[in-house]
């Protein structure tokens, strides 16, 4: 799946987030990536809380279109 893709399902299942996706592993490793949300949405909430919202943003392609994921989440 490529960096675009989930930048795009990432903002759009999170308010006011701003994702930035790259690949973890270099440019043809397409299934490892690596990703840095910002938004308000993750203010009080605990971290590991933090990267469940960005899973179920990316709903399903974790089992399948996305074998990793190196993640950072923090607020503005």
């Amino acid at each position: 799946m490529d960096p675009e893709a989930v930048e795009r399902l990432i903002e759009e299942g999170i308010e006011d987030s701003e994702a930035t996706v790259t690949r973890a592993r270099g440019e043809h490793d397409d299934d490892h990536l690596r990703a840095e949300v910002v938004s308000p949405a993750f203010e009080g909430v605990p971290l590991v809380q933090q990267h469940e919202m960005v899973y179920d943003a990316l709903d399903g392609h974790m089992t399948t279109d996305i074998h990793a994921l190196e993640l950072r989440t923090e607020t503005p």
